[in-house]
């Protein structure tokens, strides 16, 4: 790569980063950026081939931290992944509830999360991801077609009620549409699992953002992302696994 299109790439990102915010960084510790899974609840230890990983997961499957079992529960409405009942005001619809698997299916199997890994104190898991740029066109059309469907909180990370097994909503918590809780793309985006998403000004494509979506017929585009981040992060000193 030339050293002056890198120099500049990193330059943009610096000036960006003044207007949008500060870019992600690691964790106490770690180091490897690329190529790694998070130290959570189901991921496994280190990426690897899933020739099998089920429906929405399949992107992943030439090299994922999922396994295909895990791949199999986040197609089903309260599963034993995690107890979450989409269905918590009613029936959600399908073109809305796609997107949620298709957000299990990239936390739990993408190996291209790593410079948004943070370290936390939780009882079931030890890392998180905290302001993945989600590229602007995957965060509008999980708004777009979720805004009519319903549910009655707009942090999903907390404040259940858990005694029947799954998640209910907290007393006084009243149901309305996801647009009455999230206004915009971005309060969706942003604020429904505390921040581990923020929306970028960058398209799909560009090299500069996560995409939730992708044909791996043509590779998977986030591995550049990652890259670049990570880059940015580290200067020339990547460290992959």
């Amino acid at each position: 790569m030339d050293m002056a299109w890198k120099i500049t790439q990193l330059l943009l990102l610096a000036s960006a980063t003044a207007v949008w915010g500060a870019p992600p960084r690691t964790r106490q510790g770690r180091t490897d950026l690329l190529n790694v899974c998070m130290d959570a609840k189901y991921h496994k230890t280190k990426p690897s081939p899933e020739d099998k990983l089920h429906g929405q997961c399949s992107p992943w499957k030439k090299n994922a931290c999922c396994s295909v079992n895990t791949s199999q529960e986040a197609h089903k409405d309260v599963s034993y992944l995690y107890r979450f009942n989409w269905d918590h005001c009613g029936p959600m619809k399908p073109a809305c509830k796609r997107h949620f698997i298709q957000d299990t299916c990239l936390y739990e199997c993408s190996p291209n999360l790593g410079p948004w890994i943070q370290e936390v104190n939780q009882s079931w898991r030890r890392e998180r991801i905290l302001d993945v740029p989600l590229c602007k066109e995957d965060c509008e059309s999980w708004w777009e077609d979720c805004r009519t469907s319903y549910t009655c909180k707009g942090n999903w990370h907390k404040g259940w009620n858990w005694t029947a097994g799954s998640n209910e909503c907290p007393v006084k918590a009243a149901c309305h549409r996801f647009d009455f809780y999230f206004p915009t793309p971005a309060a969706l985006c942003n604020e429904i699992w505390s921040h581990s998403y923020k929306v970028s000004n960058y398209s799909r494509g560009s090299g500069r953002c996560i995409q939730m979506w992708f044909d791996p017929a043509q590779g998977n585009p986030n591995e550049e992302v990652a890259r670049f981040y990570a880059e940015a992060m580290n200067g020339a000193g990547l460290h992959e696994s």
